[in-house]
């Protein structure tokens, strides 16, 4: 690899950069060129003269990774995580947009604070930042919030969600749904039944009832989920369904999809590896909403997501400090990083184990989400004119994973002490270098 210091004095500049090598998700390996935030020519020995040049020999490129479900907690939640930290650990594992959730404090659920979000992701640089507002005033679920208005904004925002909470009410969420269809908009619910899990804090099953846990069961989530894509085809309206974690809900998507109701769902990472045999330790870095589910769980959702009953990977990165975890497990937060590893949980899960290829990374984890989310700019397949917002991956690398592969303010990765296939090396956000053989690149204040 050679670089051109003067090149970087600034490196917040999209320079002319040439690709050497790579290998693009159906295999062809070629050259790109990179200059003007775009993708501007495709081919072997491309003319070098006035770039920078990156050997990527061995990598993939991708497409940034667009992610639909990331908490930043600003402002509000700020010791854990920030827009500019949590905007880093995006870029460190390939990500070069996310979707900023509502549950901050205050609450995205105003125009003026989806503003000041969206605003703090353009200065931060590593990543464009897209808020989602809040579905309900102070996510208290009685009164809709000023979804018109944060629609409007500079924000542009055109997914809502409670997340962490559930819009229980059917008819609020009836409401919410006819108001977000008049401009195309998307409500991504979280799906979990708050009766039926008073005090739930671990799968139902038979771990919860060794380890003396109250039970999550899976009814929970799938009945909101049925309720749900019923009044999404009431309404004509999107629906999208957070971190899906159960067999019956997979096929409740599935069902809904053969009717043509307009929903799509997403799984995290840690749903389609960890199984609630992770509790035995009582290590409150499992504990997560919706919990850990089974063996059998995880096969369901690893075939949704194969079959494209599941339309995308979210991680639902969620950082909290020490004191919110290091304590015992009923009383620790619900939540897990998980920016910087998503790209190797999906290789081990679904690439290495013959369940899909990289033109389905790319979809799963670019293309679908960008289109779901309206991120424009993200998740064009690589070629000559799309965006120079690209991911170069490294599929045969291995990764003893730990927090120094962590960006974020925060430490609780269920990963910490795994070996993880895969590292990402260099990831580009509109042709500005943010990750450079697997470093952050220092950007500096805008």
């Amino acid at each position: 690899m050679t670089r051109t210091p003067d090149r970087l004095a600034d490196p917040r500049t999209a320079h002319p950069i040439i690709v050497r090598g790579a290998q693009l998700s159906d295999g062809e390996r070629t050259d790109i060129r990179l200059e003007g935030g775009r993708v501007v020519e495709l081919g072997s020995s491309l003319d070098a003269r006035g770039a920078e040049t990156i050997d990527a020999d061995g990598l993939i490129a991708l497409p940034g990774l667009v992610d639909l479900h990331t908490h930043l907690r600003q402002p509000g939640g700020e010791g854990s995580e920030t827009v500019l930290t949590g905007t880093r650990a995006a870029a460190k594992g390939g990500f070069t947009a996310v979707n900023a959730m509502a549950n901050t404090d205050p609450v995205a659920d105003t125009a003026s604070v989806v503003e000041q979000v969206h605003a703090l992701g353009v200065a931060s640089g590593y990543a464009t930042v897209r808020p989602i507002g809040a579905v309900t005033r102070g996510l208290r679920g009685e009164q809709l919030a000023d979804i018109g208005a944060m629609a409007r904004s500079s924000a542009r925002v055109r997914v809502f969600s409670d997340d962490g909470i559930c819009v229980s009410d059917p008819l609020l969420m009836r409401r919410a749904l006819e108001y977000i269809r008049t401009f195309d908009g998307v409500l991504a619910q979280h799906a979990q039944e708050p009766r039926l899990t008073e005090g739930a804090q671990l799968n139902e099953g038979a771990v919860s009832a060794e380890l003396g846990l109250a039970g999550w069961p899976a009814v929970a989530e799938e009945s909101i989920i049925a309720r749900d894509v019923l009044l999404a085809e009431h309404t004509g309206a999107r629906l999208h369904v957070c971190h899906l974690s159960t067999a019956g809900s997979v096929d409740v998507i599935r069902w809904a999809k053969s009717r043509g109701i307009r929903v799509t769902a997403e799984v995290t990472p840690h749903h389609l590896l960890l199984t609630d045999e992770e509790a035995r330790g009582y290590d409150a870095r499992f504990k997560v909403n919706p919990p850990l589910r089974t063996q059998a769980d995880v096969e369901a959702v690893r075939a949704g997501l194969a079959d494209g009953t599941i339309d995308i990977v979210a991680t639902d990165h969620a950082p909290h400090g020490a004191d919110a975890k290091s304590c015992e497990w009923n009383a620790a937060a619900n939540g897990m990083v998980g920016l910087e590893s998503a790209l190797s949980v999906v290789q081990s899960t679904m690439v290495d184990t013959g369940l899909i290829g990289w033109t389905d990374v790319e979809r799963v984890l670019s293309i679908a989400p960008a289109r779901i989310g309206d991120v424009t700019g993200h998740g064009e397949p690589i070629a000559v004119g799309s965006s120079a917002s690209i991911t170069l991956f490294d599929p045969s690398a291995r990764i003893d994973f730990g927090v120094e592969q962590l960006a974020g303010k925060s430490r609780n990765s269920p990963y910490l002490g795994r070996s993880l296939p895969g590292a990402v090396r260099w990831t580009f956000h509109g042709g500005v270098v943010t990750v450079a053989d697997g470093a952050l690149v220092e950007l500096g204040e805008k």
